[in-house]
């Protein structure tokens, strides 16, 4: 399909820096597809009233890393030069591939210091790398000195996290960056980038929701930075998935093939969620358990097979997952849908408000 289908005006202010306070006091567009498409305005914590018992609730427990590096390039004989690295999967115990700036000035065999002039010193002083491999738009793998739990504890201490591009271009990071962007249940590390509609659950709506007899499962995708790439192509066939590394277990898949089974829905929390869900799905709809990486790219045509509700929050202008939605609930509808939400100043993206998306079987 045409990439500049899915393109729309998008005001800067409706793109949100800072996420509501409290966090399900953030508004919720839901959204029901049909030929005149039934728009709602509620706010986060009404969502109990959408769903029924039996229902179940499908998170991403994975949590945010200080991803971001900034060091620089050792090179013999030649200047120190700044680089700046977005680690996005983890590639082995001591390596990371990464996304590097400026990247054409990085080649093979070159070394970066990440550690020194951090402002605290990390394990042994120094957090170090030699690029392992050169690869394209910027994309490097990096073999750092140290591995394991070390190289894990050297990560944390000098990096720093990875805002999404639209917000460091207006802001830097900050302490509160490291709380707001983590959901209240992340527990597994390795993301780069935060399943960001679940920043929105507190547990006084966890409580909510499980009197209103609402089921609650945990899936784990490590979000990659690839999630920031805009598509360059002008067609969707020609446009690249990276890869990112997610987990189904047999309780989770067993549990939601008997939500299927007696007639609940499964709800996916964030588009991670469920291309996650939907790459462990066989052709019947029953989940299987499931590990390892996936590039699953879904545009209208797509048929679900897992996932009938999705809460997602507000995507950007020609991004993989306005498409995603678009494949969802259908083009129109949510070209109505975030007509409405600007016109009506819904914030948008990471820190932004959030829908709820019914799909559209027709």
């Amino acid at each position: 399909m045409r990439v500049d289908l899915f393109d729309f005006d998008l005001p800067e202010g409706n793109i949100a820096l800072r996420p509501a306070e409290p966090r399900d006091s953030a508004r919720l567009l839901v959204v029901k597809p049909g030929e005149a498409p039934e728009l709602s305005d509620r706010i986060v914590r009404d969502l109990a009233d959408f769903l029924k018992p039996g229902d179940a609730m499908v998170f991403n427990d994975t949590k945010v890393i200080p991803a971001q590096l900034e060091g620089f390039r050792l090179r013999e004989g030649a200047e120190r030069t700044a680089v700046s690295c977005t680690l996005h999967m983890r590639v082995g115990a001591s390596r990371w591939k990464a996304f590097a700036r400026p990247g054409k000035r990085i080649k093979a065999g070159d070394r970066i210091d990440f550690g020194s002039g951090a402002g605290e010193a990390c394990l042994l002083g120094t957090l170090v790398a030699t690029v392992a491999e050169k690869g394209e738009a910027g994309e490097i793998e990096l073999a750092f000195d140290l591995s394991g739990p070390d190289l894990d504890q050297a990560i944390a201490t000098v990096g720093h996290i990875p805002l999404p591009p639209y917000i460091a271009a207006k802001r830097h990071e900050d302490e509160r960056d490291r709380q707001d962007y983590q959901t209240i249940y992340a527990r597994e590390e390795g993301a780069v980038a935060a399943p960001t509609a679940g920043l929105h659950f507190t547990p006084e709506l966890f409580a909510k929701l499980d009197a209103a007899g609402i089921e609650r499962h945990f899936v784990t995708l490590h979000v990659g930075a690839g999630t920031f790439l805009p598509v360059k192509a002008d067609d969707t066939a020609d446009h690249k998935m990276h890869s990112e590394i997610g987990h189904v277990s047999t309780a989770t898949a067993a549990a939601l093939n008997a939500v299927k089974a007696r007639g609940g829905r499964i709800v996916s929390v964030g588009t991670t969620s469920l291309r996650l869900l939907e790459s462990a799905a066989a052709e019947d709809g029953t989940v299987r358990p499931w590990s390892g990486a996936t590039d699953i790219f879904i545009t209208p045509g797509y048929r679900f097979r897992a996932v009938d509700v999705l809460m997602t929050n507000f995507h950007l202008p020609k991004s993989t997952l306005f498409m995603l939605v678009s494949a969802f609930s259908g083009l129109e509808t949510m070209r109505s849908a975030y007509e409405h939400a600007i016109s009506t100043g819904y914030r948008f993206y990471s820190y932004g408000d959030s829908s709820l998306l019914f799909r559209n079987d027709r």
